[in-house]
């Protein structure tokens, strides 16, 4: 069972990160089209999960300034899609890392609200995040003229802690609404709110830290 469930997580991820990447790096209508399915989506699952009003009419909210964030780094920023691709990435990294070296090394729980999140998928997913991003700032040197400095150490760190963080927060109103997934249309994964639980919450901390930073 197992097993299978990892095949099915596994086959989505080799399907569905090529395409969310390609529209991100395509942008125009079709990113914007895209973003805003996942939005209704989104807030779609996350009203049918919530039980009580103040829940929804909140997690609604978020949505939208999530989403605008969104919406706002990939259009805002001269560097096309570098600054909304970075952020993909250090997310897409985190889940990744986090997943494998929880599931290989297992030990001790780290919380009760999210039961398969561990201490050493923690550091895996930070581990794990920081060789990406190096690797893509390397990859990416002759188009956009950035450097891995200390800031931008820091500044995966944060983003990769941030994305936790909203993972065990959307893992704890799962827990609330007595549910495992929000929804079924993604093999293996679930709803589109179990797969970006950890990207909304990343996006608006990422563009608060634009308006004020550049990686030059």
């Amino acid at each position: 069972m197992i097993k299978s469930e990892f095949t099915k997580r596994l086959y989505s991820s080799l399907i569905l990160i090529p395409i969310v990447f390609f529209v991100i790096i395509e942008g125009s209508t079709l990113f914007n089209l895209f973003i805003f399915i996942c939005f209704i989506t989104t807030a779609y699952e996350w009203l049918k999960m919530s039980k009580l009003n103040i829940q929804k009419i909140f997690g609604l909210f978020f949505a939208i300034i999530s989403f605008y964030s969104i919406f706002r780094i990939r259009n805002d920023f001269e560097q096309d899609y570098f600054h909304i691709l970075f952020i993909a990435i250090i997310c897409v990294s985190t889940d990744i890392g986090g997943y494998i070296f929880g599931k290989i090394l297992k030990g001790p729980k780290l919380t009760k609200f999210s039961p398969n999140k561990t201490y050493s998928g923690v550091i895996g997913s930070f581990l794990l995040t920081i060789i990406i991003t190096i690797l893509f700032f390397e990859l990416t040197l002759k188009t956009h003229n950035f450097n891995y400095t200390v800031g931008t150490f820091i500044f995966v760190l944060a983003v990769s802690l941030v994305s936790q963080i909203g993972d065990i927060i959307i893992s704890y109103f799962k827990r609330l609404s007595k549910i495992k997934d929000t929804g079924n249309i993604i093999p293996g994964h679930g709803g589109i709110l179990d797969r970006i639980d950890g990207i909304i919450f990343a996006y608006p901390f990422s563009y608060l830290v634009f308006l004020n930073w550049n990686f030059q």
